[in-house]
């Protein structure tokens, strides 16, 4: 018995005549006939009573049919989702997002986007630091991850440029420094900073150092945030002053004051990393969709 069988009997068996189910088929009545007096010889029963006009099915036939409807839809559903993998149509990707990068309007856009595009396809997230996400791209527990460069080089991954992000002068509302207009950023000399722990992300943590000593001066770290996301409401609360991505200003818009950066601001990166041998079609369409967003400048 084979699939082959199993529709030229269905054709028949909605047909009711041989004659119309070849011509429907595109083959010749005699071997139409062959291939269901096979299909009967190995099932060991007949399943068509043989009428003046046409065919009728027996009680086994009318059994069997229901089946064989059943085991050809099942086979042609299996046929088009795998036909949908492999164009990276369906399935599910992990996504890692690294300290606060879903606040930078471009991420979310990305994301929205590839639902719209693609929505059969399951997204399941994981927010991190970037050190904890690149662990688990190389360890296959997550497959994409929005992450804070730079990353240890490593031939397994591969990084792209995202997007970047303006830094921003972070002061409380109340705080003296809260004025109209661009800061300098030699005015915070002597201000206290609020920074994270730089193994949250030393590309980042680096950049806002360097920042601080172009402007003259070496930044007061005293207080440290527990992670990105807690800079902002120590802020608020007086602990000190930070520089911080403009999407930041997005979290706490009453409590803290954002300024931008007088002359020529620092930029924090944004990139996608994601392991280099991983050749998912999926994946493929998840990169294009974001690097479309990117280009298209979401703010």
């Amino acid at each position: 018995m084979d699939l082959r069988q199993l529709r030229y009997f269905v054709t028949v068996a909605e047909t009711l005549h041989f004659t119309r189910a070849a011509e429907q088929l595109h083959i010749r009545q005699p071997p139409l006939s062959m291939q269901i007096r096979q299909l009967e010889q190995d099932i060991g029963t007949k399943l068509f009573r043989r009428l003046s006009r046409g065919v009728e099915l027996t009680e086994a036939g009318a059994l069997f049919v229901v089946e064989a409807r059943a085991i050809l839809a099942h086979l042609d559903r299996a046929v088009a989702d795998a036909r949908r993998r492999a164009r990276g149509d369906s399935g599910r990707i992990r996504v890692g997002f690294a300290g606060a990068t879903y606040f930078s309007p471009a991420v979310p856009a990305a994301i929205h986007s590839f639902r719209k595009s693609h929505p059969d396809v399951s997204l399941a997230s994981e927010y991190n630091t970037t050190g904890a996400l690149v662990a688990g791209l190389l360890a296959g527990q997550i497959d994409v991850a929005f992450v804070w460069p730079p990353i240890e080089e490593d031939a397994r991954l591969h990084l792209r440029h995202f997007v970047d992000e303006d830094l921003v002068v972070a002061v409380p509302a109340g705080h003296a420094l809260n004025q109209p207009g661009p800061c300098p950023l030699a005015d915070l000399a002597g201000e206290t900073f609020v920074l994270f722990p730089r193994e949250f992300s030393r590309g980042f943590y680096d950049m806002i150092i360097a920042a601080c000593h172009a402007a003259g001066f070496s930044p007061r770290v005293e207080e440290e945030a527990a992670d990105l996301l807690s800079i902002m409401p120590m802020i608020e609360a007086g602990f000190g002053v930070s520089i911080v991505p403009r999407s930041f200003s997005r979290i706490y818009p009453q409590g803290v004051a954002c300024r931008p950066i007088a002359g020529i601001a620092p930029q924090a990166p944004i990139g996608l990393a994601y392991r280099s041998d991983d050749r998912s079609a999926t994946l493929v369409h998840f990169i294009a969709v974001a690097g479309e967003t990117a280009r298209a400048g979401v703010k």
